[in-house]
């Protein structure tokens, strides 16, 4: 109990080496205090009103009882995931935004559309949305079931109508043959049978492999992270900050923050969860994204504002971005307000680097 004490006195006081023998004073070096299992590894320094989950395994994919997943089923959301013919115009897939090769997102910093009309928000990745409990940038999607349906209606991305492709599917004996199938009935393919179908395809998805895998789920430890890597886990989850809304195996708190980017009063305006709770305290805050995979997940924020995670990084340094009202909206109660999360964090150009390294193992 006493060397515990004073390795967490070494890690608040900032007293350590990273590498090598202990100093004189007996000061642990990282990687005497990260040489255990992750719920041994020095406690994350919070602010008030962070909660934060300790690093680890991803677990199995939540499957809900009312749209189990089987091989026809999974194969069909897969099919349905790359048919065009769910849009409007038969030009637009899923795919078309969420790309396998880009780590299911579209590596823009929005979305092109139906007629080339370019949406307001970034494409995010979809190999943790199986573990969210709530989907989109604002949260407005309940399950996944919910969520595969809306950019098909959306008149911005496919633009599609319940009666056209509902249409096009049942025209088509082989997708009457595999919903079949999957469903086991012969009833007519309806739009909400696409969005399980669709559902069980994306639960199917997870992230790619990583070093940090290695390091958590196989047991190997931080002795596979080099030293600057280690360096920038312990920023990670002290002077940075960032476990303040990071944590947990997917790197998220699944909570909606405002990081100050919402340009309130301004061209590019986008009012975020407020536009789905009409809670003023929820005006241009965001769902905290998953971190896994995140180099090949820019560019970052709901409008892909930062195309690098040099650049991210930086931003968050400097405290996000703190609005001043302009004298017409000194009493707007819609007025938003940057998290208190969100603060001045001081790092210098190593330890930004070391922050970087570390976000690349993920």
């Amino acid at each position: 109990m006493f060397a515990r004490t004073v390795l967490a006195a070494a890690v608040v006081a900032g007293a350590f080496v990273i590498a090598g023998a202990a100093s004189s004073q007996g000061t642990p070096t990282l990687r005497e205090l990260y040489a255990g299992p992750p719920e041994t590894w020095p406690r994350p320094t919070l602010l008030d009103g962070a909660i934060f989950t300790e690093f680890g395994p991803l677990p199995p994919a939540p499957q809900p009882a009312d749209n189990p997943s089987t091989p026809a089923k999974l194969a069909l959301g897969q099919r349905l995931f790359e048919e065009p013919r769910l849009s409007k115009s038969g030009q637009f897939a899923c795919t078309s935004c969420h790309n396998r090769e880009l780590a299911f997102g579209d590596g823009l910093r929005t979305s092109f559309g139906h007629d080339r009309q370019r949406g307001r928000r970034n494409a995010q990745p979809l190999f943790a949305a199986a573990w969210m409990s709530s989907l989109f940038w604002d949260g407005r999607s309940p399950s996944l079931e919910a969520q595969a349906l809306e950019p098909i209606g959306h008149p911005v991305e496919m633009a599609a109508d319940r009666a056209t492709v509902e249409a096009r599917l049942n025209a088509d004996q082989t997708y009457r043959k595999a919903f079949a199938a999957a469903f086991n009935d012969d009833r007519p393919i309806t739009l909400e049978r696409v969005g399980q179908s669709i559902a069980v395809f994306e639960r199917s998805l997870k992230p790619r492999r990583t070093r940090w895998d290695r390091v958590t789920a196989d047991g190997g430890g931080v002795r596979l992270l080099t030293d600057q890597e280690l360096q920038g886990l312990h920023l990670f989850r002290t002077k940075a900050g960032c476990a303040n809304c990071h944590s947990g195996p997917l790197f998220t708190d699944g909570k909606f923050h405002n990081l100050g980017l919402s340009f309130y009063g301004r061209r590019l305006q986008d009012l975020g969860r407020y536009e789905v709770t009409k809670d003023p305290a929820d005006v241009g805050a965001f769902r905290t994204p998953t971190l896994r995979n995140v180099s090949a997940t820019g560019p970052y924020m709901h409008n892909g504002l930062f195309p690098t995670l040099a650049g991210t990084v930086n931003f968050y340094n400097q405290g996000g971005a703190q609005l001043r009202p302009r004298p017409d909206q000194v009493n707007d109660p819609l007025f938003p307000k940057t998290s208190p999360l969100v603060k001045p964090l001081g790092l210098t150009a190593e330890e930004r680097r070391a922050l970087v390294a570390f976000l690349e193992t993920l």
